[in-house]
């Protein structure tokens, strides 16, 4: 079987798994070094802030690719083989966010309705001082201690299993931030809810943003 053009499914494979505070895994190089001049070009050009579904952008050239292949069985059986957990049965939200806003990040565990969920970076570089690195929280409190801070480089990748204590978030930062995520979602009725709600709070994004 050939390997996929975008993506390096054993970054996956090989990954630590952790499990304090909770069952997660950070790995960088799951984007593959050939592929990042066209994902830099191929990057939606998205106006408005916030997370879109890939219904609501332009896909094309190997970005396009690189949705099909994570969207794809192969990165599903990698996550259900590493967490111990069938993902294959849970149907799949993507969406992409290129703006931030400073009220992004704030400390949560994601909606009950989630099983997995993966973030991919997609940042040429980070300063350690910008904010917007997502961290691996002990608790709702605060961003200090935490178990993992993860830069939102090219390649880098953060998956967890939702859970009550699944804590995460990230410092303000307002700009660019380039990022997708796809979930796992308990049924189809929840994943319908979710394109729902995401799209009116779309037009609101685009009633209101300069």
């Amino acid at each position: 079987m050939p390997h996929p053009t975008t993506i390096d499914i054993d970054a996956v494979r090989s990954a630590q798994l952790s499990h304090e505070p909770y069952d997660f895994l950070c790995a960088s190089s799951f984007l593959r070094q050939q592929a990042i001049a066209d994902l830099h070009h191929d990057f939606p050009d998205i106006r408005k802030p916030g997370y879109l579904t890939v219904e609501e952008v332009t896909l094309k050239g190997r970005f396009k690719t690189l949705i099909e292949e994570m969207e794809g069985s192969e990165l599903t059986e990698a996550l259900s083989q590493k967490f111990g957990r069938n993902l294959h049965p849970y149907p799949r939200l993507t969406t992409v966010m290129r703006h931030s806003q400073a009220k992004y990040g704030a400390i949560h565990t994601d909606s009950s309705s989630k099983i997995m969920t993966m973030l991919v970076y997609m940042n040429p570089d980070w300063q350690a001082d910008q904010g917007g690195r997502l961290r691996a929280l002990y608790d709702d409190k605060s961003y200090e201690p935490y178990a993992v801070e993860v830069p939102p480089t090219m390649g880098q990748i953060f998956a967890f299993l939702r859970s009550e204590k699944s804590w995460h978030g990230h410092k303000p930062f307002t700009g660019e931030r380039k990022v997708v995520q796809v979930a796992w979602v308990k049924d189809q009725a929840e994943l319908n809810r979710k394109k729902k709600r995401n799209a009116v709070a779309q037009v609101f994004k685009g009633l209101f943003h300069c």
